[in-house]
C-alpha cells in the first residue's frame, strides 16, 4: 500500500518562485573564530613580560594551551545549540563536522594543558618531571575549584573515547548521543578554574568580563535554541502520528498533523529531529527528512527501518504525541544558482528529493531526478513521483541493479550521455555516503563545479 501526498497551493506556488541563490556564512564565520584565536594569543602575549628559562616556557606553554582549549570550548558548545543561522545556511552537516573537529582539538589542548601545568608546578616546587602525578593530586587538593576541573577534565576523556570512529560505530545511537550531552557538564565544571586560577584573568579584568559575556551568550543560546524554542514550537503546533503507511518492504511513511504547521517555517529539503512519546521511543530523538512538501496540517517523514527506533516507527499508533525540534538542514531551493537542476537520491536519500522535485521552481524540463536503488521493488515513492513528473514536465530516471546483480553505471560518461549539459547544471544529492563519494565525483568528472553540488551527510 502507498500514500500520496500532496503539497497544494504552497507547493505549487514555490514552484513558481523566482531563484534567488543566498551565499552561506561559512567563511565570514570562520574569519570571527580565527579572530577570536588571535585576540586569545594576543591577551597571553600583553599579559608575559618575558620568558627567561626552560621552566617559565613550559608554564607558558600551559598559559596557551589553556586559553585557546577554553576559547574552544565555548565554540565546540555553540556549536551543539543548534542555532538557526548555523543549521540553515551553514547546513547541519557542515556543522556536525566542525563541532567534531572542534572536540578533537580542544581534548589535545586540554591535556597538553594539564600535562604542561602540572609539569611546570612540578618544576617550580623543585620537583622532577616523574612527580607530575604528585603535583596533580597536590593541585587539584590545594588550589580553587581544580576538583571541578578534573572532574570535568574525566569527562572530556569519556566523550572523546565513545567519539572514537570504531567505538561510536559499536555503540547504540541514543547511548552516545546521552554520553555526549556530558558536554555541557564538562564545560561548566572546567569554567571555573580558568576565572579562579587563570594569570591571564586575574591581571586584566577586562578579559574576566570578556570570558564571562563570551560563555554567558553561548549558554543563553544553548538554553533559547534547545530548550525554549522547542517547548514553543510543540505546545504552539501539537504534533501527533495521523497514520504509518507501508511504502515498500521496510519502508514506513509516517503522517504527522497538528496546528497551524505551515507557522513552522520548514521546506523542502530539511529535516527535524523527531521523538514519538510511545513506550520505547520517548527517550529517542532522531533526525528524519521530510518526504513531502509542508502542508497547514500535515507533514510526513518517510524511513527505512536500519535500526532499532526506524523499525519501531511501523508499530506506532495514531494519535501518538510527537515531540520535534527544528526545522534544520541547509538543502534547500535557497542553495540554487541555476536554472536547470539535477536531483539524485540513493535509497531511502529519495526523502527529500521528492519534497524538493515537486517544489524547486522551474519550467518544463528543467528539473531532472536520479534514483538508485538496489530493484524497481525498492523504488519508494514511485507512483508519486511519476505524477510530479507528469504535472511538472520534469525528467524521471531510475537506476537499479539488473537481474544478475550488476550494479548500474553512473559515471561521468553516462551522466554526460543522458544530460549532454549537466555541467550547467545545480545538482543536489542525498544517500548512503559511499554512494554519494562516487556520485561527487563522477559528477566533477563531468564538468560540475563543486559549488553547485549540494549535499548534506552526517557520518563522521
Amino acid at each position: 500500500m502507498t500514500t500520496t501526498i500532496a503539497g497544494g497551493r504552497a507547493a505549487r506556488r514555490q514552484t513558481m518562485r523566482r531563484i534567488r541563490p543566498r551565499r552561506s556564512p561559512a567563511v565570514p564565520l570562520l574569519l570571527a573564530v580565527w579572530a577570536g584565536a588571535a585576540g586569545v594569543l594576543w591577551l597571553w602575549w600583553a599579559n608575559t613580560p618575558n620568558i627567561a628559562d626552560d621552566n617559565s616556557k613550559i608554564l607558558n606553554a600551559g598559559r596557551i594551551t589553556g586559553l585557546l582549549a577554553g576559547y574552544l570550548m565555548a565554540l565546540v558548545v555553540l556549536q551543539m545549540a543548534r542555532v538557526p543561522a548555523l543549521e540553515r545556511r551553514v547546513g547541519s552537516d557542515r556543522v556536525a563536522r566542525w563541532h567534531a573537529m572542534s572536540g578533537r582539538y580542544t581534548l589535545c589542548l586540554v591535556f597538553a594543558h594539564v600535562f604542561l601545568i602540572m609539569w611546570g608546578y612540578a618544576l617550580q616546587a623543585g620537583k622532577s618531571l616523574g612527580d607530575i602525578v604528585q603535583q596533580t593530586v597536590d593541585s587539584v587538593e590545594q588550589l580553587p575549584d581544580m576538583g571541578k576541573a578534573a572532574i570535568g577534565t574525566g569527562l572530556f576523556l569519556l566523550i572523546g573515547l565513545v567519539s572514537i570512529g570504531p567505538v561510536r560505530r559499536r555503540m547504540p545511537y541514543d547511548t552516545w548521543y546521552h554520553i555526549h550531552l556530558m558536554t555541557y557538564a564538562a564545560v561548566f565544571l572546567t569554567f571555573w578554574h580558568q576565572i579562579t586560577t587563570g594569570n591571564d584573568f586575574a591581571i586584566e579584568p577586562t578579559a574576566k568580563t570578556v570570558w564571562y559575556a563570551l560563555y554567558g551568550s553561548v549558554t543563553a543560546l544553548v538554553v533559547w535554541y534547545r530548550v525554549i524554542a522547542p517547548v514553543r514550537l510543540n505546545l504552539r503546533h501539537r504534533l501527533r502520528v495521523e497514520a504509518v503507511i507501508e511504502e515498500t518492504p521496510g519502508i514506513v511513511s509516517v503522517l504527522i498533523g497538528g496546528r497551524k504547521l505551515h507557522r513552522m517555517g520548514a521546506e523542502a529539503g530539511q529535516f527535524f529531529r523527531w521523538r514519538f512519546l510511545a513506550p520505547g521511543m520517548r527517550f529517542s530523538s532522531h533526525p528524519y527528512s521530510l518526504s513531502a512538501a509542508p502542508r497547514p496540517d500535515l507533514l510526513r517523514i518517510t524511513v527505512k527501518a536500519i535500526g532499532d527506533h526506524s523499525a519501531a516507527l511501523r508499530e506506532l499508533r495514531p494519535g501518538t504525541k510527537v515531540w520535534a525540534e527544528g526545522p534544520y538542514g541547509a538543502m534547500t531551493a535557497s542553495r540554487r544558482s541555476r536554472g536547470k537542476v539535477l536531483l539524485v537520491a540513493g535509497g531511502v536519500g529519495i526523502t527529500p528529493m521528492r519534497a524538493l522535485f515537486e517544489t524547486l521552481p522551474g519550467a518544463a524540463g528543467d528539473i531532472t531526478l536520479l534514483y538508485r536503488a538496489n530493484s524497481t521493488q525498492d523504488l519508494a515513492l514511485w507512483d508519486e513521483l511519476a505524477k510530479i513528473a507528469d504535472e511538472r514536465g520534469a525528467r524521471l530516471m531510475y537506476a537499479v541493479n539488473s537481474p544478475d546483480g550488476e550494479r548500474p553505471d553512473i559515471s561521468a560518461e553516462s551522466l554526460q550521455r543522458k544530460i549532454p549539459d549537466i555541467d550547467g547544471h545545480d545538482v543536489f544529492m542525498c544517500g548512503p555516503n559511499g554512494f554519494a563519494q562516487g556520485v561527487y565525483e563522477a559528477l566533477r568528472g563531468a564538468g560540475v563545479p563543486a559549488r553547485r553540488i549540494h549535499h548534506e551527510s552526517f557520518e563522521m
